[in-house]
């Protein structure tokens, strides 16, 4: 459970996000008892209180966080999702535009380590459960840096594993033993299950996340935990240069 542990191979993960695509919202709120979308929802009090924000989700999946931003700040103008696995795209495309904001929002099959914009073109940008799955977190940052306009935030939601020892041992059992089978069962993809818990157990998190975020020039950093430690909302700022 240290940064130096490289966990499972993260190449061409959004194939295997392809294949489970079709359950993967369903097995999502069952192996969370629901509380993904409580998740998803609690990053918006960490959003900038600007109106009229562009942003950009990242690793956006079904859109999921999307719905989340637009349902509770419905003074966003617009939010773009990316993501690899076209066909999670595909249906988050189809669940979006049954939404009454579906016009604020468009998808795009992009990587979040090239992002297809312009510099300081976001005033925010998300990722929630997708940072695990770069192959090079510290260029995943430098993109959200380089699209963010100056003062802008980046709000990164990720699976933690809690800090005290009761609650770790609890979530760790979880994770190894109930998640794994609950996930395979429901998607017929046990591999793409272990994968998960896998990713959360090796990953930097914490501090040590947070370090990694100013080391890539992200200022007044934070790492915000929910429900005990068992997920994190980090948030990072891009700097406003001074004029001299």
């Amino acid at each position: 459970m240290n940064e130096e542990t490289p966990g499972p191979s993260r190449s061409e993960i959004w194939k295997m996000f392809n294949l489970i695509s079709p359950t993967y919202d369903r097995a999502n709120r069952v192996m969370s008892f629901g509380f993904d979308q409580i998740w998803r929802r609690k990053v918006c009090a960490f959003l900038l209180p600007k109106k009229e924000m562009r942003i950009l989700d990242c690793a956006t999946g079904t859109g999921d966080q999307i719905t989340a931003l637009l349902e509770k700040r419905p003074d966003i103008a617009e939010v773009i999702g990316i993501d690899l696995a076209e066909e999670m795209v595909k249906i988050g495309k189809e669940k979006i535009a049954k939404k009454p904001y579906a016009n604020k929002v468009a998808f795009e099959v992009a990587s979040a380590l090239a992002i297809p914009y312009p510099d300081h073109s976001f005033d925010c940008v998300t990722i929630a459960f997708g940072i695990r799955n770069v192959t090079d977190m510290m260029a995943a940052f430098q993109e959200f840096r380089r699209v963010l306009k100056p003062g802008g935030r980046v709000l990164i939601l990720e699976g933690t594993v809690p800090r005290k020892k009761w609650l770790r041992g609890l979530h760790l059992f979880y994770l190894r033993y109930v998640l794994p089978a609950i996930g395979g069962l429901i998607s017929k993809n046990l591999k793409a299950y272990r994968y998960l818990n896998q990713t959360i157990e090796t990953f930097p998190q914490g501090e040590k996340f947070a370090g990694r975020m100013r080391a890539a020039g992200f200022v007044n950093v934070h790492a915000n935990t929910l429900l005990g430690g068992i997920t994190t909302v980090y948030q990072g700022d891009k700097d406003v240069p001074t004029c001299h």
